[in-house]
């Protein structure tokens, strides 16, 4: 895989951040089969938009926040991964460096959510053992035509003791919430020190380029 000019100066951005002095900087990602609304999810929360014609991710996106919670100012670098299979080993590399996860799925489409275990599995196969995974019931919006039934997800999440939410990144209803509940979640396990704030490590470098303005992404919507 070639790597454009534009996904290795965010790669850049990242590589600056981790190392530099802010200790409150944590990596999530975005993880769930395609056309659940986590590219939406990713928009709603850093930026407060909605796009009705989003396609397909291709590879990896990625965009930051900094949010206060309680006294504590949080950089929080989110990372929304492609859900098609081809994409799957460029976009397991960024699970490792992660200390946040939500896996999303459509509350109207049963498939998306019958995959939720094999996601898990390919996580935890390559990230922190004690990352912080919320599962994410997306799209609630469309509960008129809902076909996981909330009590059935959040059994699921209860019995591998994950956090549960159902959000609509339409409305924007919990959208917040969900991420904000897991960079809580992270910060008070980085503050015990159960887990360190996370990197993207798998990424090298040969000859770095100096990071220009925040706002783009690693890898487009085509």
């Amino acid at each position: 895989m070639e790597w454009s000019c534009e996904a290795i100066l965010r790669l850049c951005d990242v590589i600056k951040s981790n190392t530099g002095q802010d200790s409150q900087t944590l990596s999530v990602v975005l993880i769930g089969e395609s056309g659940v609304g986590k590219s939406n999810m990713l928009s709603r929360f850093t930026k407060n938009e909605f796009n009705h014609d989003s396609r397909t991710t291709i590879g990896v996106e990625f965009s930051t926040r900094t949010v206060q919670l309680d006294t504590n100012t949080i950089k929080a670098q989110i990372w929304d991964t492609a859900g098609l299979e081809r994409y799957r080993a460029i976009t397991s590399a960024y699970y490792r460096g992660a200390v946040g996860a939500l896996l999303v799925y459509d509350i109207s489409k049963h498939l998306t959510y019958e995959s939720a275990e094999r996601w898990l599995k390919e996580l935890y196969d390559h990230a922190d053992p004690h990352i912080v995974v919320m599962l994410v019931g997306n799209k609630s919006d469309l509960d008129s035509v809902r076909t996981v039934p909330t009590e059935e997800a959040q059994d699921f999440a209860d019995k591998r003791e994950l956090m549960f939410m159902e959000t609509s990144a339409l409305d924007s209803t919990n959208v917040e919430a969900a991420f904000n509940e897991v960079l809580k979640a992270i910060h008070k396990k980085v503050a015990s020190k159960e887990v360190t704030r996370g990197s993207i490590s798998a990424v090298t470098l040969s000859n770095p380029i100096e990071p220009k303005d925040e706002g783009r992404t690693c890898c487009k919507n085509l």
